[in-house]
């Protein structure tokens, strides 16, 4: 399952950054210099201590608690998307994604099990950087920020709403707190080991491939997997607000599953 978990990571990227590929990037990317020094610095600290921890993790714990750690803060996670489903006016998706939650709270004891997802329960995971872009605010810049990774001016802008909903934030205790935060990071990094495997394989310019991947993907996020096409020429920002694409507001995606 593990296995399975990680080639669909690896699929995924490689086909959200072929999708970019005719992307017009670089209007988009006006901090470059600065944004690859934060990638460097990045790629440093990622080669020296998260992914050897990433991988230790993975060959020592046993797979079944893997799971469980992934299934327990995915479920958090989803409390924090039903929210913002309900922020965007999607009211029946936030409490699709809230019965979600109380499904695995009651019956995956705390979320360790995913029995939601067996009962066909979509996962549509949402954050305040796309709830920001759903009521027309455009992504901006694009950002690499230390340690957390690529974003946009916008997502940076919903960042302390999104880390404010952190399970360390579950607890008052300062060694729970950090314990749950450090445990979060590296079942994160862990479930990325393959994706990672492919990116550098294949990627001729790291930077430029998951830069186009992440623009690419956070547009097509933002509306709900259907974003409008993109002029043939992109001077502006790369992912332009909904309300800038047309002379109308955009309609409210379908609150159902797709």
């Amino acid at each position: 399952m593990k296995r399975a978990h990680r080639q669909r990571l690896a699929a995924a990227l490689v086909l959200v950054a072929a999708t970019g590929a005719g992307y017009a990037q670089s209007a988009s990317d006006p901090f470059e210099g600065w944004n690859r020094g934060v990638f460097s610095f990045n790629e440093g600290l990622d080669a020296a201590v998260l992914k050897p921890v990433a991988t230790a993790y993975t060959e020592f714990v046993p797979e079944l608690a893997r799971a469980g750690v992934t299934n327990f803060f995915n479920n958090f996670r989803d409390g924090w998307s039903a929210i913002n489903h309900l922020l965007q006016g999607k009211p029946v998706a936030a409490a699709e994604m809230g019965m979600r939650v109380a499904t695995n709270a009651l019956f995956g004891i705390g979320g360790i099990f995913d029995p939601a997802t067996d009962l066909g329960m979509e996962r549509r995971r949402e954050d305040f950087g796309q709830t920001l872009g759903r009521w027309g605010l455009p992504a901006g810049p694009y950002l690499v920020l230390p340690v957390l990774g690529p974003s946009s001016l916008r997502d940076t802008a919903g960042l302390p709403l999104d880390l404010a909903w952190a399970t360390g934030y579950l607890t008052n205790d300062g060694a729970v707190r950090i314990g749950l935060t450090v445990l979060e990071l590296v079942d994160i990094r862990a479930g990325l080991l393959g994706a990672t495997r492919v990116v550098d394989e294949i990627a001729l310019d790291k930077y430029v491939f998951i830069r186009d991947g992440y623009l690419t993907r956070r547009r097509s996020m933002v509306y709900d997997g259907d974003p409008p096409e993109l002029p043939e020429s992109e001077d502006d920002v790369s992912d332009k607000s909904p309300d800038k694409t047309s002379d109308k507001a955009p309609q409210s995606a379908p609150d159902a599953p797709k």
